[in-house]
């Protein structure tokens, strides 16, 4: 099984750790789930540190905390039909590939990744977190190797 290539909009099977179980004192993620990649950068070792916002079923609290994911696009991604959301207000910065991201369950050939958000529907994403950013509504969580 190899690993695919960290790139914006690839949607990874990853052990996320929300903010708040992190401010608890949390150190793992409870579930496994599909989250989008956001960035991908080089760090000053040479090492990719990617950043990941989760992707859950679960409704935001604010309609601007999240980005619904359309039907066809999560049957493109090959996921479930509930509604699910891609969550802007928090996210996950670890070292690629580092120890959460996880092979999809009872998928043959084993791959860790759904596939690729569309370049336009990234943007939109892009875009309000870019707003919630600007509101100071983000919760980073850095991950440890």
């Amino acid at each position: 099984m190899t690993l695919p290539k960290p790139e914006i909009g690839l949607v990874v099977h990853y052990s996320y750790l929300w903010a708040n179980e992190h401010a608890g004192g949390a150190e793992e993620g409870v579930k496994n789930r599909p989250c989008a990649i956001v960035a991908a950068t080089r760090s000053v070792e040479g090492k990719i540190v990617v950043t990941v916002f989760p992707i859950t079923h679960t409704p935001p609290s604010e309609p601007h905390n999240a980005v619904e994911l359309p039907a066809a696009l999560k049957r493109h991604l090959g996921l479930d039909d509930e509604r699910s959301w891609v969550v802007v207000t928090e996210f996950n910065r670890f070292v690629w590939p580092g120890v959460d991201l996880q092979p999809r369950p009872g998928v043959t050939p084993r791959r860790y990744d759904y596939g690729v958000i569309p370049g336009k529907f990234m943007a939109r994403v892009i875009d309000v977190f870019d707003a919630a950013r600007r509101s100071r509504r983000v919760a980073p969580v850095d991950r440890t190797e």
